[in-house]
């Protein structure tokens, strides 16, 4: 006989007296030397080519309850064995029928711990192909077992996910095409494996209006934006001739097609837009969701806005919603292109509706989802303004400055406000609205700090810029001996409501981001990583979880409009005080 083939034999062999030994005992009578002989023998068996015979022996229904104790042990060396012969090969073909019946047959909660240790063990080029190979038994393992099945199911797809993302993401149509590591065609075979578990989720919330089991849903909330910030984030997600099926397209349409089943879409895209967090049973997972990366978000808002992923799944009535404001927007338009610039009288104002429709265009322009409904609302509230006379734009500014609560549209007003004031100093006809003490009684509302020295002034900065540059206008154009605005009676005024507690702002704030930037690069010398991970607070609450380099850019960030805003307070200051010392030398 053959040395080879005796030894081949002497494998099956040591394997039937190990099955014969445990055949007879019962299960709680198993030892640890009968698992470990098992697993040698099976081993063996494997890597000599007899994986006919370990199925044989697997597939006998005398030995179920070995199997089902034992088998797990078999994940490791029968992976290898997958990867070393080749696709067509009978052997390659009875090592995965092995692995089936392991899902089927073993005890659920050993053979999860040994598909998952199997996942996180594996690296470089092989970490897509043993995904992919493992997604399918740990998908029947998981719908199997009954107890921490939501965990369960977070721990594999995080640990999947963790696995895929130092891998390069294809980008160029060749790199896409060639899928040299599998990511690609990986990516959706993850999303396959997960659609049962959304599929439980869905179906629960469907039995009940009120879902109180949250943790699954939590879990694939978890995974879905693990998944918008790698590998979608980074992916080329545009049209490319020549493929037909777009991998990350296809990826990004599942992704967002779990959360709009599980009714999370619109939330999340309106938690982004109004900068809260959503409102989650759950409080655990609320802490965790403030903490989830902003890149997620900002790529599923580019998802939805640009490309387009997901507004069919928008409810039918918000559809329609967008359609009636829509077509409300285009009426009011159209009306308003009919006027004459200056037209409406002020009186107008004290109806209800004509007070409301600005009121509902800036809701429209800081709430509304889409961005050419935004740009659209702001466009005709520009209409709406230049339509009424002088009286009437006073009474709109005073009115949108005090009702907004949105600095952005704050320091929208206060340009067009500008832009009045210009007109009223450079036209002959006198305007009592944008000159003297009416303009002095808007100017109080410019020019103030909402919280004093404690405004937080990164969130105010667009109005808070605004209002500077109003201020350097009036202070140029407006000559003290001339004084046509007024400013120059109440400087003292905005001396002391405007620029000291603006000033000391600035230096609390800059002091504060300094700080923290010293703090960052301290800790991230400590570490010897800028990948650490950690959270910081700004202006009292939490940001999202970065990496230290992310969260230096961020602060610096900050700084860099501290110093916009500093260099024209700067500017301001020192125009009024060459112009002060000026009349002051004249009168002297």
């Amino acid at each position: 006989m053959p040395e080879e083939h005796s030894q081949t034999v002497m494998a099956v062999d040591e394997l039937q007296a190990i099955i014969q030994r445990c055949q007879i005992l019962e299960e709680a009578d198993f030892k640890g030397e009968d698992f470990n002989l098992f697993q040698v023998a099976g081993q063996k068996c494997l890597e000599d080519g007899y994986a006919a015979q370990l199925l044989e022996v697997i597939q006998n229904e005398k030995n179920k309850v070995i199997i089902k104790n034992m088998g797990w042990n078999l994940i490791s060396p029968l992976v290898r064995c997958i990867f070393m012969y080749k696709q067509e090969d009978d052997k390659r073909e009875h090592c995965l029928r092995i692995l089936d019946q392991l899902a089927q047959l073993c005890n659920p909660k050993e053979l999860f711990l040994g598909l998952l240790e199997q996942i996180e063990q594996t690296s470089g080029e092989q970490v897509c192909q043993t995904v992919m190979l493992l997604l399918q038994p740990l998908q029947t393992v998981l719908l199997k077992l009954q107890n921490k099945k939501a965990y369960s199911v977070g721990l594999s797809l995080a640990m999947i996910m963790n696995q895929l993302t130092p891998l390069p993401v294809p980008y160029t149509k060749q790199q896409i095409q060639e899928d040299k590591l599998g990511l690609c065609q990986c990516c959706n075979a993850v999303v396959d494996f997960a659609k049962p578990f959304v599929s439980e989720v869905v179906k629960n919330m469907e039995k009940s209006s009120e879902y109180n089991d949250m943790e699954l849903k939590e879990e694939l909330i978890k995974f879905c934006m693990q998944s918008l910030k790698y590998p979608l984030l980074a992916a080329q997600l545009e049209h490319l001739e020549g493929i037909e099926e777009h991998p990350f397209r296809q990826f990004a349409t599942e992704i967002t097609d779990i959360l709009c089943n599980m009714g999370e879409l619109i939330p999340l895209v309106f938690v982004h837009h109004k900068g809260k967090n959503p409102h989650w049973e759950n409080q655990e997972f609320a802490d965790i969701e403030r903490k989830n990366s902003a890149d997620s978000l900002a790529c599923l808002s580019y998802l939805m806005f640009v490309q387009h992923f997901g507004v069919e799944c928008f409810p039918v009535v918000f559809r329609t919603e967008e359609s009636v404001l829509s077509k409300g927007l285009d009426l009011f338009e159209s009306c308003l292109l009919r006027m004459e610039d200056n037209s409406l009288l002020h009186h107008y104002l004290e109806l209800r509706g004509f007070i409301n429709v600005p009121q509902d265009l800036v809701k429209i322009m800081t709430l509304c989802p889409m961005e050419h409904m935004r740009k659209k609302s702001l466009n005709v509230l520009q209409l709406f303004i230049d339509k009424f006379d002088t009286e009437g734009k006073y009474t709109l500014f005073r009115c949108l400055l005090k009702t907004s609560n949105h600095a952005g549209v704050e320091g929208y007003i206060i340009k067009n406000i500008k832009d009045q004031i210009h007109l009223a100093l450079t036209k002959e006809y006198d305007n009592i609205w944008f000159t003297g003490h009416h303009l002095i009684s808007l100017l109080d509302l410019v020019l103030s700090l909402p919280e004093g020295a404690e405004t937080d002034l990164l969130q105010n900065s667009d109005r808070v810029m605004a209002s500077l540059n109003l201020l350097r206008y009036l202070v140029i154009k407006d000559c003290e001996s001339d004084n046509q605005t007024g400013v120059w009676t109440t400087l003292g005024k905005i001396e002391q409501n405007f620029l000291k507690p603006l000033r000391v702002g600035l230096n609390m704030s800059k002091a504060h981001y300094e700080a923290e930037i010293k703090n960052k690069k301290e800790n991230r010398k400590e570490a010897h990583s800028s990948n650490t991970v950690c959270s910081v607070t700004v202006s009292g609450e939490k940001m999202p979880a970065m990496t230290t380099g992310m969260q230096l850019q961020v602060l610096h960030s900050a700084l860099f409009t501290f110093d916009l805003i500093e260099s024209v307070l700067a500017r301001v200051e020192e125009l009024i005080e060459v112009k002060t010392k000026a009349v002051m030398d004249e009168n002297s």
